[in-house]
């Protein structure tokens, strides 16, 4: 199998060609923004006639934090309906057997039953802060279940929830949580100043590893062929609040942690259900406490050369 892999050079296209690189029953090409624009029609279309892959698995995406989504909430919204609309329109017309693409659970309803479970997606709108992302995260769904509906195409869609780990973004602005505290607390601990953090700390998140992303990912690739997506994400809820504190002892930060309670947090929380994918799966994914050390320790021995950084 000869599968293309987008977004090669972001955290989730990074830990996919680790995890790939252990493969032996497939050829993997993996494309990055600079190489290839995915917004770009003709870019996009000749990069598929040149690979004619089997498989696609679409991580590329513009994505940021709760700053850049509000900031910036049409380009989210255009470039990656843009990109999301290329990838499958090319896939159609160069043959590609299957698609797997990357959501995520802001295409989730604001106002929803907890935890959020599949057939909920297009239950109501999602939260206000980031409508553009997660409207054009929700098209790709859509997207995907018409071309399979009147093609035939085996197109997929999976769901993860928040995601951290080596590789990351670090810029201020456009990086999620995780990679955003960390950098925070690292400059301030260098400064031998206090860190100041947006929010309050009080909301909820579950967060997944990349690196398991990226199996469940190479799983689905395998074995899953539903037009229904799927929740792929660890489901253990952390205040951010703790994962500051957790951050804090892994990179030494003993300064004062100043919270901002007049700045957006975004939603209280918006747990998951990943009961769907283990019952047919089973996946073991790796404890929170050491998925962080790794990714702590990875940050502190590539600073500065590292994304949002450098």
């Amino acid at each position: 199998m000869r599968v293309l892999v987008t977004g090669a050079s972001g955290m989730v296209g990074k830990a996919v060609q680790e995890k790939a690189s252990h493969s032996s029953d497939s050829t993997f090409y993996f494309t990055r923004s600079r190489e290839s624009d995915l917004t770009n029609r003709d870019q996009t279309f000749a990069l598929l006639e040149k690979i004619r892959p089997n498989a696609i698995i679409h991580l590329a995406a513009k994505v940021g934090g709760v700053k850049g989504n509000t900031d910036y909430i049409a380009e989210y919204y255009t470039e990656n309906i843009r990109m999301n609309t290329n990838i499958l329109e090319g896939a159609h017309r160069t043959g590609v057997e299957k698609v797997v693409s990357l959501l995520s659970t802001c295409v989730y309803p604001d106002k929803v039953v907890y935890p959020l479970t599949e057939g909920q997606i297009h239950a109501g709108e999602p939260h206000p802060s980031n409508f553009g992302y997660a409207y054009a995260k929700r098209m790709l769904d859509v997207q995907s279940r018409a071309y399979r509906q009147q093609y035939g195409h085996n197109f997929i869609t999976a769901v993860p929830n928040n995601l951290f780990g080596e590789n990351d973004n670090y810029h201020l602005e456009d990086s999620h949580v995780i990679p955003a505290i960390t950098r925070k607390m690292y400059e301030a601990q260098q400064r031998n100043t206090e860190v100041v953090l947006w929010g309050d700390g009080a909301p909820l998140r579950e967060f997944t590893y990349s690196a398991d992303i990226a199996h469940a990912l190479l799983i689905l690739l395998q074995y899953y062929d539903s037009p229904e997506p799927i929740n792929i994400g660890n489901t253990n809820e952390i205040s951010i609040k703790e994962v500051a504190e957790k951050i804090a002892e892994k990179i030494g930060f003993t300064g004062e942690i100043v919270w901002q309670p007049a700045m957006p947090s975004g939603q209280h929380r918006k747990p998951s259900s990943n009961e769907r994918f283990q019952s047919l799966f089973n996946m073991k994914y790796t404890d929170f406490d050491e998925a962080l050390t790794n990714t702590c320790k990875w940050f502190t021995m590539n600073y500065p050369n590292v994304r949002g950084v450098a």
